[in-house]
């Protein structure tokens, strides 16, 4: 497990790993030569693509590679959509991030929140959310408050998910405040905070519910302004509309015989808070993407705007000392969970953080080598099905093994 550093350490390597340039780093398309890069084997990824696309794991992809802030590859592969209609897939088709969506849009706006001081990592979720139960002993009765580090590391406990069905038929479709009710007094508390990991999609939905409190913005609203706007991700939206939408993959047929097309595929997400969800809801492209990961590797500044100061990354990048050995989630990014294995076998082993998404989609970045591997696949289109964890690894393994500084 890797653990947190002292003070004096931490000062030492944030400049490494999260790179505290001096200068303003400019994001733009260049030849992966000119960043330490062999051109010819990040080939061999799109014959690992396109043979998942014969065996119809997917119908299609685009992917990119991001080396030192700059956007190196990005090629698509296969078809956007095959029902209704067959349409070829192009590099800026936009896709539904599903649980990539905790990282981009949820950690990034938690972290922001933890840097102006408005919140602390333990700070316990009743200060923001009254009447949020905490863990009780069963054998002494003792309770432990949940807290916001519990949240982002998935050591909280929560229940993983809901009966989206049961829990409609009891409160009606986009009843986002009776969902956190629900959370805050009537899910499992299943351990004691910190001992286990239980990843939970109720864990980010009650985050994004912390910033909306804070804030006193709709979350959706707070994340474009903050995070989307600044590093010009021009494609990226909650609940998106014209030139997004159109740019949209579809996925999931639904009972109406069509499928889902810009609308969160997460039911959560989707039936419950109208897209406007912590846990999933933000669509987007590789490029836009390519972007967030060059801010994060350059020490949270793109293009003179910063989101996020280089200590801020470091600690995100890493997994909490408290937690038990094998939780292995550092604050809303994986670093060496069980569900860690798509980051390949040679990235760097204690600064690479990566994250997948239900539908298709995962990021795996390495902070100390400045690399990150997008890839934007949708294996829920047309039918729900495909498993992708093999060859999200092996692409990593692909660009690491591109590396030739």
């Amino acid at each position: 497990m890797k653990r947190i550093p002292t003070l004096a350490f931490l000062a030492a390597f944030v400049c490494l790993l999260v790179g505290c340039q001096s200068h303003t780093h400019t994001f733009e398309k260049v030849h992966p030569s000119t960043v330490g890069m062999d051109a010819e084997r990040l080939l061999k990824g799109n014959e690992l693509i396109q043979q998942a696309i014969d065996e119809g794991e997917i119908p299609g992809a685009v992917w990119g590679v991001v080396r030192h802030g700059k956007l190196v590859y990005i090629n698509a592969l296969g078809n956007k959509s095959v029902f209704p209609d067959t349409v070829a897939m192009t590099p800026e088709t936009v896709f539904d991030l599903a649980s990539v969506s905790k990282c981009v849009g949820t950690t990034t706006a938690i972290m922001q929140l933890l840097e102006r001081g408005d919140i602390r990592l333990s700070d316990p979720v009743s200060r923001f959310i009254p009447d949020f139960k905490p863990w009780t002993d069963p054998e002494t009765g003792k309770t432990v408050s949940l807290r916001i580090i519990d949240l982002l590391t998935h050591s909280s406990g929560i229940d993983p998910y809901i009966g989206v069905d049961a829990f409609v038929n009891r409160f009606g479709e986009h009843t986002p405040d009776s969902l956190i009710r629900y959370i805050a007094t009537e899910t499992n508390r299943r351990f004691k905070p910190g001992t286990k990991g239980l990843y939970s999609c109720l864990n980010f939905v009650t985050l994004h519910n912390i910033v909306e409190k804070v804030t006193g913005q709709k979350f959706e609203e707070y994340v474009e302004e903050n995070v989307f706007a600044p590093l010009k991700m021009n494609h990226t939206a909650y609940n998106p509309t014209g030139e997004i939408l159109a740019a949209c993959a579809p996925t999931e047929i639904q009972a109406d015989g069509l499928p889902l097309v810009g609308q969160v595929h997460d039911p959560i997400a989707r039936r419950i808070n109208a897209g406007n969800s912590g846990n999933a809801g933000v669509f987007s492209n590789v490029e836009d993407l390519a972007r967030l990961c060059a801010a994060l590797m350059n020490g949270g500044e793109l293009d003179g705007a910063r989101i996020l100061a280089p200590a801020t990354i470091y600690t995100m990048s890493q997994v909490p000392d408290y937690l038990a050995d094998g939780v292995g989630r550092a604050l809303g990014w994986d670093n060496c969970s069980g569900a860690a294995s798509i980051r390949g076998d040679f990235f760097d082993r204690n600064h690479t953080i990566c994250h997948t998404g239900y539908t298709g989609t995962s990021i795996v970045m390495d902070l100390k080598n400045e690399c990150a591997v997008i890839l934007l696949a949708h294996r829920v289109h047309p039918h729900d099905k495909g498993a992708l964890t093999r060859l999200r690894a092996t692409l990593s393994n692909i660009v690491a093994g591109a590396m030739n500084e």
